[in-house]
């Protein structure tokens, strides 16, 4: 049987809801990351993801809502790279330290979330939904690594005078500091393996072998 009219080849494949909105999804996340929340616009997104502006805005209501959907996009892809980091790692003293690791080394992730955590915090200098997203969100990545740190402490990998609440916020700390070493260029450098060095002694009572 012969194809439509104007139409060659095997038909275009559509896709499910759910894959579609992946896909806009992670295209939003680069446009956003090389733009802005208020310069990057709707039809530019639209057209990175290969669809119209009506399909978008059937899967978000607004700029804010996807831009806010691109944290917790790439939130979740950092969970997942965490728990495989922790879960590969036998020696509960270096489960934090393989989670900096993945995350320093995850390329692209590292890049937009970078990119993004910075654009949030300036701008919820100025937009108060985006401000009480980043708190949430900011406290819900601080949870994650406080539970790890409470079950390294429990496994015996840290050292038990350390507060896992405290240390915790250091982390994500650092995290920022490398946000804006990569947005600067060479800010920290080479001094980040000193602060880790200095992180897991402080943590576990070992010399980092």
């Amino acid at each position: 049987m012969g194809t439509a009219s104007g139409e060659t080849g095997t038909p275009k494949r559509r896709l499910a809801a759910a894959e579609r909105r992946a896909t806009i999804l992670e295209c939003a996340c680069r446009e956003f990351a090389d733009g802005s929340f208020r310069g990057t616009t709707i039809a530019e997104i639209a057209g990175a993801a290969g669809v119209t502006e009506p399909i978008l805005y059937r899967h978000f209501a607004s700029k804010r809502d996807l831009y806010l959907a691109c944290f917790d996009a790439t939130w979740a892809r950092v969970r997942e790279l965490w728990d495989e980091a922790v879960a590969s790692e036998p020696d509960p003293a270096r489960w934090l330290w393989r989670m900096a690791m993945a995350y320093r080394n995850s390329g692209e992730l590292r890049d937009v979330i970078s990119t993004l955590w910075l654009q949030a915090l300036a701008e919820a200098s100025e937009d108060p939904e985006i401000r009480a997203f980043m708190k949430c969100h900011l406290q819900e990545v601080h949870r994650y690594v406080a539970g790890v740190h409470r079950r390294a402490q429990a496994a015996g990998g840290v050292v038990p005078e350390r507060n896992p609440e405290a240390e915790a916020w250091v982390f994500l700390a650092i995290g920022l500091l490398r946000a804006a070493d990569d947005c600067l260029g060479d800010l920290v450098g080479e001094s980040f393996l000193v602060v880790s060095a200095s992180r897991y002694e402080w943590l576990t009572g070992r010399k980092m072998g």
